[in-house]
């Protein structure tokens, strides 16, 4: 394992050099330093424990680490959530193994209890002689008193979480130094609520119970062909951010890292997005994942039939979201403010969510379950909506927060909407006009490739009417609502290509100057756009151009295997929320794709 100098860019390592460590619950992010710098618990969108990713002096860490840290590496275990950091001191090596613990015998597919509500982190000292170094500073200061088992934690602005910490040596405070050498082990963990306080098996009993329960779970990943481990690695990924008990997946574990730094286009991604859901259901799907698949579409079911209106994204339980607000205790990652929690694009209208949901619901019956009239009563007027609504404007995938506009990728899940209406009502003899919807699905079909047609670019824009344009489109033909080959697709490809490339196979989403987004600055190149380019230059036929591009996009990746939402083009360097779950959807979707090549017909 190639041990590399620590090189932190204004005070903050880089996000590539962070690992993530989840358990169905909460996730948690590992730095290349020692620190845990990233913790909210209980669960994805509780508070942060620690957030030292967004205030390198305020935002509360929990290191262990040789003083100075000279080098360190960390790779993943195989087939497993479980992460080890080597870190080298000025005399000796230490390797820390850490994970978010799973019970002995847990079933990730059906187990909702599978974590231990717990960060185990387990030390060994390879070589020579270090002093290793603890410290624990939770978010907002804590207090602390001595018990028979270690450490009780009273945080000062979470009185409602309970923090006990346990190390197999005797522990006066949470700073603390020990004279470690070569052979000697020690370890630490920290329960919040619910997590266990007295246990008799060891550290390696629990660490092995993990990684046993990971690699059962892997088990069922069905796939060879292009980058196979990284294509494993991004499934047990997006494993880590699904929230075993409702089966909702975050978008990211984080909130408010920078789509560019010094800019203000920061956003908290700890929630689920129906469009998201949709996308990744597709993907795991394709490398034999059914059962997280249903459980995914399951969650968007429950979540609509609860809500009397369908929104983009809910909470982990399948509630709104709270209101978005700014946090000015927080400076933000590298002085990227402002930090956010909460996201009021909770509340907008994106007329996408239409047919994301009867897309979802469409698998739902594909499957083999039943669409239900209780269901169907809810399912229904969203596909008499979308026929209504496909030409109104809207604030669309990307969420843009000035005035709405007829944005095509919109009208395009419109008409998915009615597609997939128009089949169930058919397939399963639910009530609704299928012949009704159909024609309607075939008239926005027809209109995207006409009215957004704009002569001048040679391509299908943003929007209905013509106009600037957006990567998006290039997502229509993995919804099947327009053929990748077909001309005017084919043109839009190459168009998108040369105005929104970014050098090196990256795209930008669209240009903020001619889709004006309500917001200030620039942002990063948006990495799924590249993997939908892909997949469309592969049904195109150009599957040694597509495979050469889907290369490069791979080598982007951490030395974790882990990828960002936004590559900054200048550098390479993350940006965005990390990691992103459709980032590696967009990997396993492309993989499959080129591993079955071009499909005839």
């Amino acid at each position: 394992m190639l041990r590399l100098p620590l090189a932190p860019i204004d005070g903050y390592l880089p996000l590539e050099d962070h690992g993530l460590l989840g358990d169905g619950t909460t996730a948690a992010l590992v730095a290349r330093d020692g620190a845990v710098s990233w913790l909210c618990a209980p669960r994805f969108d509780s508070p942060p424990i620690f957030c030292r990713l967004l205030d390198v002096k305020r935002g509360g860490a929990f290191v262990l680490a040789p003083r100075p840290v000279l080098a360190s590496a960390q790779h993943y275990e195989d087939d497993t959530g479980v992460l080890v950091t080597e870190l080298e001191g000025p005399a000796g090596r230490a390797r820390i193994t850490d994970a978010l613990t799973l019970r002995s015998g847990s079933d990730l597919r059906e187990d909702a209890a599978a974590g231990r509500a717990e960060l185990l982190r387990a030390v060994e000292i390879v070589e020579g002689r270090v002093e290793l170094h603890l410290d624990i500073d939770p978010h907002g200061g804590s207090r602390f008193t001595r018990e028979p088992e270690g450490l009780r934690l009273e945080l000062l602005q979470r009185p409602d979480l309970e923090l006990r910490l346990h190390c197999s040596r005797p522990l006066a405070s949470p700073r603390a130094s020990f004279d470690l050498r070569a052979g000697d082990r020690l370890s630490f963990v920290l329960r919040w609520r619910g997590g266990r306080r007295h246990r008799a098996c060891s550290a390696e009993d629990v660490l092995d119970a993990t990684r046993d329960a990971w690699r059962r779970w892997a088990a069922h990943i069905r796939y060879e062909g292009p980058a196979e481990a990284l294509v494993r690695r991004s499934a047990v990924t997006l494993k880590m951010l699904d929230y075993l008990e409702s089966g909702a997946m975050v978008a990211a574990p984080t909130s408010s890292l920078p789509e560019w730094i010094g800019g203000g286009r920061n956003w908290d991604y700890r929630f689920a997005w129906v469009r998201d859901t949709a996308f990744t259901v597709h993907a795991l799907r394709r490398i034999g994942l059914g059962r997280e698949a249903e459980s995914f579409l399951g969650w968007v079911l429950d979540a609509v039939e609860r809500e009397e209106r369908p929104r983009v994204l809910y909470d982990v339980e399948g509630r709104s979201p709270p209101p978005e607000r700014e946090d000015p205790t927080l400076e933000g990652y590298r002085r990227s403010g402002p930090a956010r929690w909460g996201n009021d694009a909770a509340g907008q209208a994106q007329h996408d969510v239409y047919g994301e949901i009867l897309d979802c619901a469409y698998q739902w019956a594909r499957a083999g379950d039943e669409i239900g009239l209780a269901l169907w009563q809810r399912l229904r007027p969203l596909v008499e909506d979308a026929a209504r609504r496909w030409r109104t404007p809207d604030h669309g995938i990307w969420e843009v927060r000035s005035p709405g506009r007829p944005f095509t990728y919109s009208a395009a899940l419109c008409q998915v909407a009615l597609d997939r209406g128009s089949r169930l009502s058919e397939s399963a003899h639910l009530p609704g006009d299928a012949a009704g919807w159909r024609a309607e699905a075939d008239a926005i079909r027809r209109a995207i490739l006409e009215d957004a047609w704009d002569s001048r670019r040679s391509a299908i824009s943003a929007q209905l009417g013509g106009g600037p344009l957006d990567a998006s489109v290039l997502a229509l033909p993995l919804r099947r609502v327009i053929p990748a080959d077909e001309p005017r697709m084919i043109a839009t490809t190459a168009a998108i290509r040369r105005h929104l490339g970014a050098g090196d196979h990256l795209l930008y989403r669209y240009l903020p100057d001619e889709i004006p987004d309500g917001l200030e600055g620039p942002e990063g190149a948006f990495l799924l756009c590249s993997f939908w380019l892909v997949e469309n230059l592969a049904v195109q036929g150009r599957n040694g151009e597509a495979a050469e591009i889907f290369d490069d996009l791979c080598k982007r990746a951490s030395p974790l295997g882990l990828l960002p939402e936004q590559i900054d083009p200048r550098t390479g360097a993350f940006l965005g929320n990390f990691p992103q779950a459709l980032s590696h959807v967009g990997v396993i979707s492309c993989a499959t794709r080129l591993a079955r090549g071009a499909p005839k017909g």
